[in-house]
C-alpha cells in the first residue's frame, strides 16, 4: 500500500473547497477540530485544511497542526474512498501535544469512515 500524500489526494482550489462547504453531508468533530465531508466521484479521498490564524496564532503551531492532520490522513486514506474532507481547526487545538492531536484525529477519521459507509450505502441501496 502507498501511504504517500500526493497532489491527487488534496483539495487544490477554491471551487473544490466551496463544494465541500456547500454540500457537506457528513460532520464529525471534537472540541478542538471539525471534519466536513462530502462524496466525490473519484476512487480516492481528498483532504483540505483550514487552520485559521484566529484559532492557532503562531505559524509554527499551524504548521505542526497541519503536519499531524496530514499524517493521520495518510494512515486512514485507504479506508476513505471517494470522499472530500475539509478539516477545520477550532480554538485550543494548538494547546494539544502531538500525541493527543493524533489520537483525536484518528478517532475522528474512524467515525467519519463509519458514517460515510452508512450514509453512502443507504443512498446506493
Amino acid at each position: 500500500m502507498n501511504f504517500q500524500f500526493e497532489k491527487t489526494l488534496r483539495l487544490l482550489n477554491a471551487s473544490e473547497y466551496q463544494a465541500v462547504f456547500d454540500e457537506s453531508r457528513l460532520k464529525v468533530s471534537s472540541a478542538e477540530i471539525l471534519f466536513l465531508a462530502r462524496k466525490n466521484d473519484l476512487d480516492r479521498p481528498r483532504l483540505g485544511l483550514v487552520i485559521a490564524k484566529k484559532n492557532v496564532r503562531l505559524s509554527v503551531q499551524r504548521n505542526r497542526v497541519k503536519r499531524n492532520i496530514r499524517e493521520t490522513f495518510r494512515h486512514y486514506q485507504h479506508n476513505l474512498k471517494g470522499i472530500d474532507v475539509i478539516v477545520l481547526a477550532r480554538r485550543g487545538l494548538d494547546q494539544l501535544d502531538n500525541a493527543q492531536m493524533q489520537e483525536i484525529c484518528s478517532q475522528l477519521w474512524q467515525q467519519l469512515e463509519k458514517r460515510a459507509e452508512k450514509r453512502f450505502r443507504q443512498r446506493e441501496g
